[in-house]
């Protein structure tokens, strides 16, 4: 087997299940506001459990989360204190533990519709300028559409630190073409990314069941280039997503089926078509990432 590099789990709902302040619309930033310590647990958990990378909770520091007025004023204290968080929590437990710097899908999880070209920077560069501090490197999370990593690419810092880039894919109709939430191919993503100049092509926020044809596309895309880029893949614990669906409407249930060793089942599967990079997202907590740190061999 290939070495493995593990990503952690879950942040948002690991903080609902350890009864942290958690709701909608703020998700996960609400802990930012309101209980950061349990944030920081979080991560040193992830860290002892295996994670050879944890992320940011920057996730939800977008106005679809905790609205206009709340963004204009605290979005670069709010990730600047996420990237501090993690660093404190690597200290702490992991001193050779990379910190991702998470951009968020910034106009809401799922919704390739509400993408505005108009106030991308406006939205990015707060939250790129508060991890710049902490990111190891840039993970772009939950991408819908092609053109949301290609708009963030040109406002990050100019420097070596590499960029990841993360699609969700469309898990309520899978076919056998696997494809983004947009409608675009996994195929013509994999190309597009290839232009960009990413070091890894993943994908999340979706249902295991939809992961390993991404994943076996990807590859076959990347070799016929001689294309240099690792590919990953992080799944939530969600049923499937319909079209409509906003990350606001609600709390999704947490699928029962998923325990740790069925979700390593589904990541030994990744691993056959071609990831080397495996983690969690939504509803995968550290006693999952523990299965797959010790059953997955994982020098990062």
């Amino acid at each position: 087997m290939a070495n493995i590099t593990i990503l952690d789990g879950g942040m948002g709902r690991e903080l609902a299940r350890r009864k942290v302040p958690f709701q909608q619309p703020e998700w996960s930033a609400l802990a930012l506001y309101q209980q950061p310590s349990a944030i920081q647990l979080v991560h040193e958990d992830f860290i002892i459990s295996g994670a050879d990378i944890i992320t940011t909770n920057s996730y939800a520091i977008v106005p679809f989360h905790i609205g206009e007025t709340r963004f204009l004023l605290d979005s670069q204290s709010l990730a600047n204190l996420s990237g501090e968080l993690a660093q404190k929590a690597v200290k702490n437990r992991g001193k050779s533990t990379k910190i991702a710097g998470s951009i968020p899908p910034l106009f809401g999880s799922y919704r390739p519709d509400l993408f505005d070209p108009k106030r991308v920077e406006e939205i990015a560069k707060p939250i790129i300028n508060g991890l710049s501090n902490y990111a190891d490197f840039w993970l772009c999370e939950t991408q819908s559409s092609i053109i949301e990593p290609q708009s963030i690419k040109p406002l990050l810092p100019n420097d070596d630190r590499p960029m990841w880039v993360s699609f969700t894919l469309q898990d309520e109709k899978p076919s056998s073409v696997p494809c983004l939430r947009s409608g675009e191919s996994v195929e013509q993503a994999t190309l597009e990314m290839i232009k960009l100049g990413v070091k890894a092509i993943l994908f999340n926020c979706c249902q295991p069941e939809v992961i390993e044809n991404a994943v076996q596309v990807t590859k076959a895309v990347l070799s016929k280039h001689n294309a240099d880029i690792r590919i990953g893949a992080y799944a939530n614990a969600f049923p499937p997503q319909p079209e409509n669906a906003t990350a606001n409407d609600g709390l999704d249930e947490i699928r029962d089926d998923l325990d740790p060793i069925s979700y390593l089942n589904w990541a030994k599967k990744w691993v056959d078509a071609g990831a080397t990079i495996i983690g969690g997202c939504c509803g995968i907590g550290p006693e999952h990432i523990k299965v797959l740190s010790e059953q997955l061999t994982a020098p990062i």
